[in-house]
């Protein structure tokens, strides 16, 4: 659907796609769901993280037993809070590219 799309709109897309391949037919993700998902998916930006507070106030959070489960949206924003505060994404500021 983005064959001619911006390296950025890719991305989003892919986040998308990875995301409603593995909600329920509601479109939501159970809390241990999302933790499995970012464990297999997101493994280098949450890598090293382990020690965090913030991190483990977001697992933690995904630990919890609860009927709440994750909408797209909130799952967009945690992808975005574990980017910011992840070692990785300082290696990667980093790295300057050409065109």
């Amino acid at each position: 659907a983005l064959g001619k799309g911006s390296d950025l709109e890719k991305a989003f897309a892919t986040a998308a796609l990875v995301y409603n391949n593995s909600a329920d037919p509601e479109g939501k993700l159970s809390k241990s769901e999302t933790k499995s998902l970012l464990q297999s998916q997101f493994c280098h930006f949450i890598q090293g993280q382990e020690n965090k507070p913030k991190y483990q106030e977001i697992i933690s959070s995904l630990d919890e037993e609860s009927e709440n489960k994750i909408d797209f949206e909130d799952f967009m924003i945690l992808l975005v809070s574990l980017t910011l505060m992840s070692d990785l994404l300082q290696e990667i500021k980093n790295v300057k590219t050409t065109k």
